[in-house]
């Protein structure tokens, strides 16, 4: 797929959340606030009216942020590592980061897409390569990239225990974490050991799972909120963000804080 430079841009604009784009624009003078930039997935992406109730997580991230730290959600259904950038969308993100920001990148589920040369990277090879992109891409503009490992899909075992889906790729992203000294919040390991605490059964609120669907890899609120308040708990955990950043990690959220705006054409 190639998109011109005005679809890109539009594109860049879109992904970021009602409600963000204003605070996204206090980058003003001497970047009073610091944004949390969003490269990622469908599991991450802001979704629109059209496909309710799915969630992405980071729809539900700015409910533990406190509001000088708001969130530009860049992530975009079905895009892997590679995808992202060929599609001219890491440009676009870099284009609007500013120094102090904290660039946030999950890839992995679309990256294991063998079939499909478009999306396909390798663990060990091209998939840190690219991933390499987004690291360089932040620090050469003075902001902070921050290695977040593919949240787990739904998936069980007769016996009822949670298995792991994405291979080698949290493996190969440690290991790149490690490497160049990127902090990494570990969400594979995490959300895999909540989906066992929750069980076969009671994982099936978190995913989207309706009437016509059994969808084991995207989430509806309850579970978009459960996966953001782990990321948000890891940003401080990673001291990426100071306590006092963050808000309501022991509260519940109301299911009624996600909204849905009305449908954009990525």
């Amino acid at each position: 797929m190639s998109l011109t430079r005005r679809q890109v841009t539009g594109a860049a604009i879109a992904a970021v959340p009602l409600g963000v784009a204003a605070a996204g624009s206090a980058h003003g003078a001497k970047n009073a606030t610091r944004t949390l930039c969003i490269a990622g997935d469908s599991t991450a992406a802001q979704k629109y009216l059209s496909a309710a109730p799915e969630t992405g997580w980071g729809m539900a991230l700015p409910f533990f942020l406190h509001k000088d730290r708001p969130v530009a959600n860049h992530a975009v259904n079905g895009r892997s590592s590679k995808s992202f950038v060929d599609e001219g969308r890491l440009d676009a993100l870099l284009r609007v980061i500013r120094p102090g920001d904290v660039l946030l990148i999950q890839f992995g589920h679309n990256d294991q897409k063998i079939s499909d040369p478009a999306r396909y990277t390798e663990p060990w090879s091209t998939y840190q390569e690219h991933l390499r992109m987004y690291v360089d891409g932040a620090r050469a503009r003075g902001a902070r990239p921050v290695l977040v490992t593919p949240v787990e899909r739904r998936r069980f075992d007769a016996g009822g225990k949670a298995l792991p889906s994405h291979g080698e790729y949290p493996a190969a992203m440690r290991a790149l974490a490690a490497e160049e000294g990127v902090a990494l919040l570990d969400v594979q390991a995490l959300s895999l050991a909540l989906w066992q605490e929750l069980g076969a059964e009671g994982t099936k609120a978190y995913f989207n799972w309706t009437e016509s669907e059994q969808d084991n890899t995207h989430f509806n609120p309850p579970g978009a909120i459960a996966v953001a308040r782990t990321v948000a708990r890891e940003l401080v955990r990673a001291r990426v963000l100071a306590p006092r950043d963050v808000r309501r990690l022991e509260d519940e959220i109301p299911e009624s804080w996600i909204t849905w705006p009305s449908d954009v054409e990525n």
